[in-house]
Parts: C-alpha cells; sequence; structure tokens
C-alpha cells in the first residue's frame, strides 16, 4: 500500500511503525473471509482491510478521529485471525492498537461511552474492586430487564457465586514437590483470580507435582490488556512496567535467583506479555529487560508440553471439544500443543466447527458490543454442540465466562483437566457431570506414551 507521510510524522515512532505496517499491505482481501465482523455485517468498513483504509486516511491526515471510524475500530474483536490469514504478514495488531491510542487522544466520546470505559479501566484490572463490583452485580440482578444493553450484558456475565480469594494470590515462593526441576514464575492476573481462582490453584498444583518451584512475584498484576485494548496507552504502561520489574528481580540475567519461564494460563495475557518488548522499545530504561520477559513468556501448554506428566490416576476417554481462544491461535499461534496433551491424556478431542471466528468475548468487547457479541456467542455454542461433546475445554478465563452464558455444557480451563487426570481434584463445573472413576493402573499407559489422535 503506497503511503503519503511527512518526515516530520515519520519521526513520530508509533506513526513509522504504523506506515511500514501499512506499507506491507497488498489489498488483497484475504482477510475478509475470516474476519468475524465482516462474517456479520458484510460491511468492508468492518473488516480488516477497511479498517486499514480508515486509519491510512486518519493518521496520514493527522486529524482527530471521526464517527465514522470510531464506529468500525471499535467493533474490531482484536481476535487477530486477519494476521493468521494474511499472506503478506501485515502486522494489524500493532496497528489497530496504534488506531486505539489516536482515537482516545483525539476523539470525544459520549459521557454514557466514557463513563463505562472510565469503569471499566479502574475496575477489571483491580481484583479487589472488581470482586465488590461483581457483588454488586450479583444482588441487582433483578433490575436487569429497565438497564440499557450494556448494563444488560454486564449483568449477565456476573458469576452466580461469587469464589474466595485464594492462597495462590499473594507474593509467595511456592516450592516444588520431590527434587526442584525448574522454576517458573506465575501471573495470577485480574479477573481470573476473581473470576475463577481455581484455575491458578489447578495451575500450582499441577506445576509443584511436576517438580516446578512457581514463584508469584512481588508487584505483578494485570497484564495490561485491558486498558491497552480501549486505547488507554498510559495505564497499560504502568501495568506493563509493574509486571516487567517484578519478574526482573527474579531472572538470573538481572541478578535474581533466576527463571525457567513466565508461565501465564489465560492467552490473551500471554499474548499480551509476549508484546512487551514491543510496547516498551523505546524506553531505553525498560526495553531491554522487557524483551527478555517477552522471551521468557510461555502459555502453560507450551511449557508443559516439554515434561513428561505423571500416570493419569483417573480413567479418561471423554469426549471433549477443545475450543481455541483466538488469542491462543491467532496472537500466539498455539494451536497443537493443548490438544496434544489433552489427547495424551487419554482424551477423545474434537475441534469446533468455524474454530477460527471468536466467541465474543475478545476481553472487554462482550460488554461494549453486546449485540455482536452474543451473535458470535450463539454461532460459536452452536458449532461446539453439533460435536456432541461431554464438556468444553480452552484456555482463557473469558472464553469460558462467555461461552458458558450460552450453554449448559460444562466448561473448564486445560490446566483443570490435566491437574485432574494426574492427582488433582475433579474440577467444580464437572461435579456431577461426570463419572470419576480410577484409572486401572496395569491397563492404563502413561500420559505421555498415548498417541495423539
Amino acid at each position: 500500500m503506497q503511503t503519503n507521510f511527512t518526515l516530520a510524522q515519520l519521526a513520530d515512532q508509533a506513526v513509522a511503525e504504523s506506515e511500514k505496517i501499512l506499507r506491507t499491505c497488498v489489498h488483497c482481501g484475504f482477510c475478509l473471509a475470516t474476519c468475524p465482523t465482516y462474517t456479520l455485517l458484510g460491511d468492508e468498513l468492518d473488516s480488516p482491510r477497511g479498517r486499514i483504509y480508515q486509519i491510512k486516511d486518519m493518521l496520514e491526515n493527522g486529524r482527530a478521529a471521526p464517527d465514522t471510524v470510531v464506529t468500525h475500530i471499535d467493533r474490531c474483536l482484536s481476535c487477530l485471525a486477519c494476521m493468521t490469514t494474511c499472506p503478506s504478514g501485515v502486522h494489524y495488531q500493532h496497528l489497530v492498537d496504534h488506531a486505539r491510542t489516536h482515537i482516545e487522544h483525539t476523539y470525544t466520546r459520549p459521557f454514557a461511552d466514557r463513563a463505562m470505559r472510565w469503569m471499566l479501566a479502574h475496575v477489571i484490572p483491580h481484583p479487589t474492586v472488581f470482586r465488590f463490583a461483581l457483588l454488586g452485580a450479583m444482588l441487582g440482578r433483578w433490575t436487569a430487564p429497565i438497564l440499557p444493553p450494556r448494563m444488560k450484558a454486564m449483568l449477565a456475565l456476573a458469576p452466580k457465586r461469587m469464589a474466595s480469594p485464594s492462597w495462590v494470590d499473594r507474593p509467595q515462593v511456592i516450592p516444588a514437590e520431590g527434587p526442584r526441576r525448574q522454576r517458573v514464575a506465575l501471573l495470577t492476573g485480574c479477573a481470573q483470580q476473581v473470576l475463577d481462582p481455581q484455575i491458578n490453584e489447578a495451575t500450582v498444583r499441577l506445576l509443584t507435582r511436576h517438580g516446578v518451584e512457581v514463584v508469584v512475584a512481588k508487584g505483578a498484576g494485570c497484564c495490561g490488556a485491558v486498558t491497552h485494548h480501549m486505547g488507554k496507552e498510559e495505564a497499560a504502561l504502568v501495568a506493563t512496567r509493574a509486571n516487567v520489574a517484578a519478574w526482573s528481580r527474579e531472572m538470573a540475567e538481572f541478578g535474581g535467583p533466576g527463571l525457567d519461564a513466565i508461565v501465564i494460563n489465560t492467552s490473551g495475557c500471554g499474548t499480551s506479555v509476549k508484546d512487551y518488548g514491543f510496547m516498551l522499545r523505546g524506553e531505553p530504561a525498560w526495553a531491554e529487560r522487557a524483551a527478555v520477559v517477552s522471551a521468557k513468556t510461555k502459555d502453560i501448554s507450551e511449557f508443559l508440553i516439554g515434561m513428561e506428566l505423571l500416570p493419569r490416576v483417573v480413567a479418561t476417554g471423554h469426549r471433549i471439544t477443545y475450543h481455541s481462544a483466538c488469542s491462543m491461535q491467532h496472537g500466539q499461534k498455539i494451536t497443537t500443543e493443548p490438544k496434544t496433551l489433552l489427547k495424551r491424556a487419554g482424551f477423545k478431542v474434537k475441534d469446533v466447527p468455524e474454530g477460527h471466528l471468536c466467541c465474543g468475548s475478545a476481553g472487554t468487547y462482550n460488554l461494549l458490543q453486546p449485540a455482536i457479541a452474543t451473535k458470535l456467542r450463539n454461532r460459536k455454542v452452536a458449532n461446539i454442540e453439533r460435536t456432541r461433546p461431554q464438556f468444553i475445554v480452552t484456555g482463557n478465563i473469558g472464553c469460558m465466562s462467555q461461552i458458558a452464558t450460552g450453554t449448559d455444557l460444562p466448561i473448564v480451563h486445560t490446566v483443570q483437566v490435566l491437574d485432574w487426570v494426574t492427582g488433582g481434584p475433579l474440577p467444580v463445573p464437572l461435579q456431577g457431570r461426570v463419572e470419576e472413576q480410577p484409572a486401572a493402573a496395569a491397563a492404563e499407559p502413561p500420559a505421555t506414551a498415548v498417541a495423539a489422535e
């Protein structure tokens, strides 16, 4: 794509990066077929190619974001399916992130929209505040019929029962069981530790059971994705620097005891943390450490795939459907590892038809764009239910919360399943839904010996 930025404009690092991305696009249109909003709406302005043209025009002319551009950028899920499809390697993620920051700085949203975004940015990243907000939502469910669509969406996503804070949340070092084989830092996150703290607990049990020491670093918290994807770049960078500082103190490269990896069990967070090196590239005091953090970051499935897991202690063979979160398959390009681990554990794993399409969660998207998000959820649920699983498995808390509002099928995290089959408790969503039987030691081969289907 030909661009016409001035030298003065290109002196801005963000503009220069976006100009390089824009020049990569060859207008081929392959992205249209995999874009969820274009699939639903049929409007090219709601496709990656259409948004790229709008971003180019906005940035080249150095003008404030107009209403029409804001509408179409806001409808983008940042699912990044277009990046998986693009034959030219257009880095749409960085381009749309820049556009959102530009919108935040140049566009005055209606009061209700500003208030909603302010609330999300100041509630979700802070677990204590988020927990109180959810308690209020649970108590206020009866008001749903008289509320506007966005508030209804918030109430629908609020859990019916509130979990207690977990012992895993506080900064600590959790020793390995038996000889220590590796040492990792775990991001306990923000929303996940409130919505389903059992995921972090299962992660710690699974890792320590396999000889991995787990560090919950002091000062580490929200990954910054919530604010970053709303264009609130300053707030996102505050969270980014805090995590980089916390994990750097644990790394041998910077004088700490050392880490083999930074393990993340929420794929949306993983996509963001793996981008820290880019986000802090222009800050000399942080760039090197951020790049090391990004390089050491692994999704829990990436980390586990190279380990020999213990033999399973419960009989498996259940029919499960694996939903690959967009941030997993498109953001991190992790497609086979979770399914391989589940197959090794003895499960009959099915893929979701139209698996490349987003479920509609996309961070805060299901709260900000509830109509589109609901259509995508219903489409996803219909495709999942067509595979007739006993339960659903995925690797992202956002997807779990979104899909659960549209189906009665139980849904659990990949790590909860692997923890269960190697000695942990039956995940709560499966209790009363799945028959639990001990594995016959003589008949059951080790989990790692089961051939992938």
